[in-house]
């Protein structure tokens, strides 16, 4: 059974779908889905894992869709629309609900006068084997909690969002981003998510220049290492700052060599 994180409902609240999108993540699912436990459904889409993720997911009591992958945007957005309840809130096998964050989502949902449509909440970041509480990695506001009749995630393959007709909120508490990937694997998926952000940006009519490709990494690290703290999260702050900085070159510099090969 699922190990269960159930806070008592001090007054009648929307129902509520916990919506996961899952692939190869049973060493990580058991600990995301007992932090999720208030919630009154929890659906997990599942592409194509080969690590038992979706046969482990329907043990602990989750309801179990096997789809095949659309990219990050769309495959949220299926996600969604399958789910029970119009309320969801949508997490990451590698992502922990803090206690503090779910009374904070009872509270608010159980309060008509919030007018609300969708939630934010800080993201605090493990890297390196360290919560970032500074620069990039916090406080990373993330909307992960809407009702989909006035929300829906957009359609990108990656850096998806998720956009809102009406009134945002923000509430108190962490989800906590509780990645245990090894450095290799981390720079392995910032190569590909870099890749799919050069190609969106050019299919968007964007043009890639040398000053920003050589500008913004600059910007980028004075605003998160000095500005916003970063060198307070120690050696794990410093890579973390200057790897985001590598991205945004990369970012460009792909989008160069993209764009000559449309042409030649």
């Amino acid at each position: 059974m699922l190990p269960s994180s159930r806070l008592p409902r001090q007054s009648p609240r929307p129902p509520l779908s916990a919506v996961l999108i899952t692939r190869d993540a049973a060493g990580q699912l058991p600990e995301c889905l007992a932090t999720v436990g208030f919630c009154d459904e929890i659906l997990v889409v599942d592409s194509e894992s080969k690590d038992g993720t979706a046969e482990l997911a329907e043990r602990l009591g989750a309801r179990v869709i096997r789809s095949h992958w659309r990219g990050f945007g769309p495959q949220k957005r299926f996600a969604v629309s399958q789910a029970t309840h119009d309320w969801v809130l949508c997490v990451d096998a590698d992502e922990r609900v803090t206690p503090e964050l779910g009374a904070a989502m009872e509270a608010a949902l159980a309060n008509p006068a919030a007018n609300a449509v969708a939630y934010r909440f800080a993201r605090c970041n493990r890297f390196m084997g360290r919560y970032l509480r500074h620069g990039e990695g916090y406080p990373d506001w993330s909307l992960r909690l809407f009702d989909r009749r006035r929300s829906e995630w957009s359609d990108d393959a990656v850096h998806e969002k998720v956009i809102v007709d009406g009134p945002v909120r923000t509430l108190a508490g962490d989800l906590l981003h509780d990645s245990a990937e090894s450095l290799e694997s981390y720079l392995d998926k910032q190569n590909r998510y870099t890749t799919l952000a050069a190609r969106m940006a050019l299919d968007r009519g964007e043009r890639p220049s040398t000053f920003r490709m050589l500008a913004s990494p600059l910007v980028r690290f004075v605003k998160f290492y000095f500005i916003r703290r970063g060198f307070l999260d120690g050696l794990p702050g410093l890579v973390h700052t200057t790897l985001g900085c590598s991205n945004s070159f990369n970012k460009y510099a792909k989008m160069f060599f993209l764009q000559y090969n449309r042409f030649f």
